[in-house]
């Protein structure tokens, strides 16, 4: 892999604010409306609130937004992306386990979530929400899973947590009742980006994470699970399948306001942090959401275009699909089938999509005009549109069809033709010039 030093979140944070890249709030801010507000207006720069109206812990937002961002992180280039994370899952890890970890430094005597800067996100929301969390469980037959599961406090010790249907969790819940659980907050981008990633069951993400960038884990402190140990807070205790409460309205990658459900209470028995310890926030719909969502979905994408026989070279689930509804996908285009086996192969990367777009190598595919561009000079509907029959699609797309997510997911070759009939499709090249050497500096 890449080489690496390692970086807890914790030295992440210190590294922006030595780069003078770490906006600071000294002010007191309160966790309800308004250090969400804050970080929206401020998105993408990262912020870090040293003085919460509610709780004696310190805020941080807006730490991971863009992909640019992510790939510094690992000090690669964006374009490393997608192989980096490829070879990550083909070549997991075993994580070294210690004995002691700043994740326990602090154990708190009793549990109460009222002390914990847990945000209010928007006006309409059903609570306190953590949307930061990586969550680990386990299952006698299966292992450990590593997944972020949103959960709405509502009382000093319980949430009701969003538990997806399908998902390993879920899975684990059905099948023994109850399943213990532990929600690290204060992860670097190893393990987010390892928890958002889909592998079969029985696959433990913490060998991805260690690939990506190695990393150390501790046995929790109530429960039988493997947690990271650089993290800055772990709630542990418990789900249950028949303890239900409503969850929602809740913000999710759309934007919009999630429905009100009955989901499983998870109940705490256990919360240890680091010493002065910060709490990750993340924006529920925001960039930083969207791109921990939508980026571990490139590598399946890439991989299953290439397998359909086109030269894929670049994917963006890009955040104008709400990072997980589009992608466009960048090939090298060497015969007129490869955009129709392109939308199809990237249809079979990612089940949720619901709009392709291929375009070529001269498309800036994190440029949305450029790829508008290509739409508006390279696209014909009647010959250049597949519109597959209905199928499930997203249960977050609003326009799915309610209860069966049912939609219309349609493929645009934005490709050129090999061969210009009528006029040409090249961009043209203006002169490079040392622009310095025509103004006053």
């Amino acid at each position: 892999m890449f080489e690496m030093k390692f970086m807890g979140f914790r030295e992440y944070l210190d590294n922006l604010d030595k780069k003078g890249l770490l906006k600071k709030v000294d002010v007191e801010v309160s966790k309800k409306l308004e250090i969400s507000g804050i970080l929206k207006k401020m998105e993408p720069t990262p912020v870090i609130f040293n003085n919460v109206k509610e709780s004696e812990f310190r805020v941080a937002g807006n730490i991971f937004c863009t992909k640019n961002v992510i790939a510094s992180y690992f000090n690669v280039e964006p374009t490393d992306i997608i192989p980096m994370l490829s070879k990550a899952i083909l070549e997991s890890s075993e994580p070294e386990v210690i004995n002691e970890a700043p994740c326990q430094e602090v154990t708190e005597p009793n549990v109460d979530l009222d002390k914990l800067p847990i945000l209010f996100h928007c006006e309409k929301d059903g609570g306190n929400y953590i949307s930061s969390a990586v969550v680990i469980t386990s299952d006698p037959e299966y292992g450990q899973n590593l997944d972020f599961h949103r959960a709405m406090q509502f009382s000093k010790n319980k949430f009701a947590t969003r538990i997806v249907r399908g998902r390993n969790f879920h899975t684990f819940l059905e099948k023994n009742g109850e399943v213990d659980v532990a929600f690290c907050i204060g992860n670097t981008p190893n393990i987010l980006i390892a928890g958002a990633t889909s592998v079969e069951i029985g696959f433990d993400e913490l060998k991805i994470a260690n690939a990506l960038e190695p990393i150390k884990l501790v046995k929790a402190n109530s429960v039988d699970l493997l947690i990271p140990a650089e993290a800055e807070f772990v709630l542990e205790g418990r789900v249950y399948k028949e303890e239900k409460h409503a969850e929602g309205p809740f913000v999710d990658l759309t934007e919009t306001y999630d429905t009100v459900r009955e989901e499983p209470v998870f109940e705490v028995k256990k919360i240890t942090h680091r010493k002065n310890a910060i709490w990750q926030a993340l924006l529920p719909g925001a960039l930083e959401h969207k791109i921990l969502m939508g980026m571990p979905r490139e590598p399946t994408i890439f991989n299953k275009v290439n397998e359909s026989g086109v030269k894929c070279l670049d994917v963006n689930v890009n955040p104008g699909g709400c990072s997980w509804l589009h992608a466009i996908i960048q090939i090298d285009k060497t015969s007129e089938e490869d955009g129709n086996k392109a939308i199809y192969g990237a249809f079979a990367g990612h089940g949720s999509c619901k709009h392709i777009f291929i375009v070529d190598r001269d498309i800036d595919i994190y440029d949305p005009l450029s790829v508008e561009w290509a739409m508006a000079t390279r696209f014909q509907g009647d010959s250049r549109m597949i519109v597959k029959d209905k199928e499930p699609g997203s249960s977050l797309d609003p326009s799915a069809e309610p209860g069966t997510k049912m939609t219309t997911k349609i493929g645009f070759d934005l490709t050129k033709p090999l061969v210009a009939k009528g006029k040409s499709f090249e961009i043209a090249d203006f002169p490079e010039v040392d622009i310095k050497k025509y103004f006053n500096q």
